[in-house]
């Protein structure tokens, strides 16, 4: 996790990029984010890393072991503490970052929690089609069907599906771009969805899967290459 940051998920609106194409982003409040303890390699942790806090809570608000913590390292209390390992950016205990650590272009990987929806049935849970409408199908309209077994194994299998909690897991939106950096704001236009509700803690890490700079290939479908010769000049 090279770089990355807290942050919290404010809303949603459209911005014109400079073609003049109307892009969905979702607007991610990051920063400031302090630096609470740096760890190194050479040091009694044993590897490199980055805490990070977000967010300033009143110091009665947390456990004593917590503060005694931020305490150790010179800082202030906060709601949420995030360790990033290799931390690309070179910083030290009581630094500020922000949402300039991003530029617009970069790819990022968006880190939140879904939201709950409760209990749900088969069909908005998994997809389920349903039962039929017609035909004597009474009462079984929205079900999913018998899950019993016969003598053997004589009981329902791990990981049926079946109705229950949906919602409220960690999950991660992979490969956003980053479309623009209010940087007196810290604030993060960020194209697409990101899991979470408006308010909801979010973490924002540098994409695993484009490294930074990367570019799309650019298409050529429909063009000729440099330098190909003709059907009818090879004929001849």
């Amino acid at each position: 996790m090279p770089l990355g940051l807290l942050g919290k998920k404010l809303g949603h609106t459209r911005v014109y990029n400079a073609q003049g194409e109307l892009i969905p982003v979702t607007v991610v409040l990051a920063g400031p984010n302090r630096v609470l303890q740096v760890k190194t390699q050479a040091g009694k942790d044993g590897y490199n890393s980055v805490q990070l806090g977000f967010d300033d809570q009143k110091e009665q608000r947390l456990t004593k072991p917590l503060l005694g913590h931020i305490k150790k390292h010179n800082g202030v209390a906060v709601k949420r503490i995030k360790e990033f390992r290799d931390f690309s950016k070179e910083v030290k205990a009581g630094d500020v970052v922000g949402a300039t650590l991003f530029a617009p272009g970069d790819y990022i990987d968006a880190i939140g929690t879904t939201k709950g929806r409760g209990f749900e049935g088969v069909m908005k849970r998994h997809n389920f089609g349903g039962g039929p409408s017609t035909h004597g199908h009474k009462g079984w309209h929205r079900r999913g069907g018998a899950i019993g077994q016969r003598l053997f194994p004589g009981t329902v299998l791990r990981g049926f599906k079946m109705p229950g909690h949906m919602g409220q897991v960690s999950r991660t939106t992979q490969n956003l771009e980053v479309i623009q950096v209010l940087e007196a704001d810290n604030l993060l236009l960020i194209k697409g969805a990101i899991p979470g509700s408006e308010g909801d803690y979010v973490v924002i890490r540098e994409s695993k899967k484009r490294p930074k700079g990367w570019k799309p290939a650019v298409a050529t479908v429909g063009k000729k290459k440099a330098g190909a010769a003709k059907p009818e000049a090879a004929k001849k």
